[in-house]
């Protein structure tokens, strides 16, 4: 059923961004196609004209989607600095760079949710989070200091073992991370940043922020990678 869910916390306009994005992800939409018009979408997600121009308005300034005068409303290819990717995980770019993959678990805390979170997690005002700060090593250098968040359904997380591949557990449990956006800047070390990257403070780093989303769509978890870009290229 295509229809939207009147009763979330999460804004009819937002759901349908991201049940768009996913389906663009599935190939329901593929690169370069037109999108249906207004009115077929108001029928095929069940939403009004409102929400659906809202949405699109939306997916066309983060460069998803590309409006052309007389003709309708196309998947772009991705610009800018929000971007739709299939995911590489730490792993993978490990195996990439030809380097052994290592992990250190800083903390896995609960706390409160914040805006960020609201927004990208679809979690009401004043929930709690998951939050796993880790230490990723290449060659036993750490090269990347990684924040996910989750909402409380993932909180079995607990319980496991993070010092491997989190997306592979997640596998394991039937969750698919499927499709990630993220932007990407520079940011400087701050002094607890550059101690668990044993680096100086003040150091550049990369800065990464992604949202991921499963293989029905729904926010999985977000993201915050700090790369040490001298010693590690992590492909996104």
């Amino acid at each position: 059923m295509k229809g939207l869910r009147a009763d979330s916390s999460s804004p009819l306009y937002h759901q349908l961004m991201q049940r768009i994005t996913a389906d663009i992800e599935r190939g329901t939409y593929p690169t370069g196609s037109r999108i249906p018009p207004e009115h077929e979408l108001e029928q095929l997600y069940q939403v009004s004209r409102v929400t659906v121009r809202r949405a699109l308005a939306e997916l066309t300034s983060e460069g998803l989607l590309e409006r052309k005068q007389g003709k309708g409303t196309f998947v772009s290819v991705p610009g800018g600095n929000v971007q739709m990717k299939s995911l590489h995980s730490f792993h993978d770019s490990c195996r990439i760079n030809g380097v052994r993959p290592a992990t250190d678990v800083v903390y896995i805390k609960e706390t409160a949710a914040d805006i960020a979170d609201a927004e990208e997690l679809s979690q009401p005002s004043g929930s709690r989070v998951l939050e796993v700060l880790r230490v990723r090593r290449a060659d036993d250098t750490p090269v990347v200091l990684e924040r996910n968040r989750f909402s409380m359904a993932y909180a079995w997380l607990q319980d496991q073992d993070l010092t491997g591949s989190l997306y592979s557990l997640l596998r394991e449990y039937g969750v698919e991370p499927k499709l990630a956006v993220h932007d990407v800047s520079l940011r400087f070390a701050d002094e607890e940043e550059a101690r668990l990257l044993e680096t100086e403070t003040g150091a550049p780093l990369v800065y990464l922020h992604e949202v991921v989303y499963d293989q029905r769509g729904r926010p999985l978890h977000n993201s915050v990678q700090l790369i040490r870009g001298e010693r590690f290229v992590f492909r996104i």
